[in-house]
């Protein structure tokens, strides 16, 4: 999932954080559009406004402090600024460091934390909302999703299923697709989400977005050309979802149509993930501009190395191989990043570098991978094979 994750689908709106920190990049030309920020005129900026002013004057009022960082989670996932989740942190200051915060404030801090891929630290905060109230149903799910992308397959599915009868259906069957999709019944998962979507003719934009996009990723694995039409629906209902334009970007460049990519990405370079799949894509196609992604790109793993900062690495990884083309440099990333979490999208990095270096041990350690859990994934399946190559 990614985030580059899809992390923390929850009930109250799917809250996600998808963005990855970006540093300055400095342009050649003084008339270059770096950036479009959204105007401070948007409702989503005046409702943030409101809130900041409400908790301003009470800072240690709960429900004032939690509603503000919520409101920023949500800037976080919609603008792919990092900066957001630094405010929401802010916003629950009072509480961040107690371990026996309110349940509110943990899920939140939970969810703030695996966006940085905390992933344990998130889970001890859901924990503890858990052993307080095994019922709640937000603590559940994105519970679920952490274990999910460590791949602590059987405890997620255990969350999913306690959701079941909880909450509407699209939600536990989501839940349940996520995990049974990676772990040797994809078809079923499949077939069950799409029933399920079908079933929600009230579900909202976002909540039709994730299950779309979830459909679209388990198609792209298996190799069914429906997994175009399942993106597309994403994009109808959420055109700006940050997750979603990586996904389809993703698939475009599988089938080998990077110009689609470029048209899909050209205004959103201000998100590395994004950036990332744009610079393949100029290069793929030979245009100018690849040079100058590639350069910020450059800049921007370098800053973020120099912060400590380990949530790019999948990025990196694909960065040094396909635009830098050092093979053992991605490598050695792609292996630190499987043991933080272990995606597919994850698992292919690992077995495009380790096919790319010739390193035998990293593509056992894949086949292996794939036999434990069942993961269809045909891509990774033919470079473990010695059938495909990374491209």
């Amino acid at each position: 999932m990614r985030a580059s994750l899809r992390l923390g689908a929850g009930i109250a709106g799917f809250v996600v954080a998808a963005a990855l920190r970006a540093a300055p990049f400095v342009p050649g030309d003084d008339a270059q559009v770096l950036e479009r920020l959204p105007s401070r005129s948007t409702p989503q900026y005046r409702n943030l406004y409101s809130l900041r002013a409400a908790a301003a004057k009470a800072p240690r009022d709960l429900p004032a402090a939690t509603a503000l960082a919520t409101a920023y989670v949500r800037a976080a996932r919609v603008e792919g600024d990092p900066r957001f989740l630094g405010y929401a942190q802010a916003a629950l200051g009072p509480w961040w460091d107690d371990p026996a915060a309110p349940a509110p404030v943990l899920v939140l801090r939970a969810t703030i934390r695996q966006s940085r891929h905390e992933f344990d630290a998130a889970v001890a905060d859901l924990d503890r909302v858990l052993r307080r109230d095994p019922r709640n149903a937000q603590a559940l799910l994105t519970r679920a999703t952490v274990l999910t992308v460590q791949g602590r397959y059987a405890a997620a599915r255990d969350d999913c299923d306690r959701l079941v009868g909880r909450v509407p259906a699209l939600y536990p069957a989501g839940c349940i697709a996520a995990i049974d999709s990676v772990t040797g019944k994809a078809g079923a998962a499949y077939a069950m989400l799409q029933q399920a979507l079908a079933a929600s003719p009230r579900a909202d934009a976002v909540q039709r977005a994730w299950a779309q996009t979830l459909l679209g990723e388990i198609a792209h694995r298996r190799g069914d050309p429906a997994a175009e039409a399942h993106f597309r629906a994403a994009l109808d209902a959420d055109a700006r979802d940050l997750y979603l334009l990586a996904a389809y970007g993703d698939w475009l460049l599988d089938q080998g149509r990077a110009a689609e990519v470029t048209a899909l990405l050209a205004q959103e370079t201000r998100v590395d993930a994004l950036l990332l799949r744009l610079a393949l894509a100029q290069k793929a196609t030979q245009q100018p501009e690849a040079a100058a992604s590639i350069a910020a790109l450059a800049a921007r793993f370098a800053a973020s190395r120099a912060r400590g900062d380990t949530v790019h690495q999948r990025e990196n990884a694909r960065f040094k191989l396909f635009l830098q083309g050092n093979a053992p440099a991605a490598l050695a990333l792609a292996i630190e990043d499987c043991k933080v979490q272990r995606e597919p999208a994850d698992l292919r990095v690992l077995a495009e570098a380790a096919a790319a270096a010739g390193d035998a041990a990293a593509l056992s350690a894949v086949r292996q991978w794939l036999a434990q859990t069942g993961l269809e994934y045909a891509a990774v399946a033919a470079i473990v094979a010695g059938e495909g190559a990374a491209k």
